[in-house]
């Protein structure tokens, strides 16, 4: 029973992934709109509707929560947003996100304190796959120059990825913290986003139908229901396998925008797309081939 619900934890998750795929499809879509001023708007409208499903389900109190599980909630994805917005504002945007794309790795790696969970070798270099398939994909097979005069958004970009990885594994410290408190972070995630955009940004909305439609896609999936489904699969599903999965999300984002013309299929992209799901494979060998792990088992880290 255990171990079902722990498959069945780990497939809400991966949703999660499936979702954030879908980013940059979105993102594309919502035309100009400054960050902060987009992710006020999304956390805003998603944080929003999950307040309204609470009064209709009768469970906001289960907003009332100390204010240190709302601090770090917050902090975890205002956080983590925060300091990605300032990599990619100083330090080359391909150089910024293969820095903050270790997040998948540091996930797996901080698992290992974790109270009841193992970390073996196959996770290791499962999720090592993944960052190299990643890193081959985001850099488009090309080098890239780590100059010390972008050192700020570097560090910003190791900041954004410390903040998320750890935001996921010590979500399972709080296990018994309910997932709708998730609304409530969504909610103060907007308020301070909104607060940065007005003293950081120029404020341009969204402009026709697409672009409005693609920024409510945002808000209902990647920068809403995602949250949601992490969280349970961060809490109680495998996060080792999680970790290693969420390399498919810039795959899955590259493919889409391809398939929508924004992009070309090269032969980086299909090399990528090999390491990373032979990646997550090897990553999920626990669960996949359940009788010989058992046989087997291999030595922990």
């Amino acid at each position: 029973m255990a171990t079902t619900s722990k498959l069945k934890a780990t497939g809400i998750g991966l949703s999660a992934v499936l979702m954030w795929a879908t980013l940059g499809l979105f993102g594309a879509g919502s035309g100009d709109v400054p960050p902060f001023l987009l992710n006020a708007l999304c956390f805003g409208t998603s944080g929003f509707l999950a307040l309204i499903w609470l009064a209709v389900s009768g469970k906001l109190a289960l907003l009332r929560q100390p204010l240190k599980v709302w601090a770090f909630g917050t902090f975890g994805l205002f956080g983590f947003h925060f300091f990605y917005f300032t990599a990619i504002r100083n330090a080359p945007p391909v150089e910024a996100n293969l820095i903050n794309y270790t997040w998948p790795l540091l996930i797996v790696l901080f698992s290992a304190f974790l109270p009841g969970e193992h970390l073996r070798l196959h996770h290791i270099a499962g999720t090592v796959l993944g960052l190299a398939g990643a890193a081959l994909l985001i850099s488009g097979g090309e080098g890239v120059d780590f100059s010390g005069a972008n050192a700020l958004g570097y560090a910003a970009a190791v900041t954004s990825s410390l903040f998320w990885s750890s935001y996921s594994v010590l979500s399972r410290r709080l296990g018994a913290v309910p997932t709708e408190a998730v609304a409530g972070f969504c909610l103060m995630t907007a308020l301070l986003s909104a607060l940065c955009h007005v003293f950081l940004e120029e404020t341009v909305w969204p402009a026709g139908t697409v672009e409005w439609a693609s920024l409510l896609a945002l808000a209902l999936f990647p920068v809403g229901l995602a949250f949601f489904t992490w969280d349970i699969g961060v809490k109680r599903g495998d996060i080792q396998v999680l970790g290693a999965a969420a390399y498919s999300a810039p795959l899955l984002s590259t493919l889409l925008l391809i398939a929508f013309g924004f992009g070309a299929l090269t032969l980086a992209v299909g090399i990528a797309c090999l390491a990373i799901t032979l990646g997550a494979v090897i990553a999920a060998k626990d669960m996949l081939f359940k009788g010989k792990s058992a046989e087997n088992p291999q030595k922990t880290v």
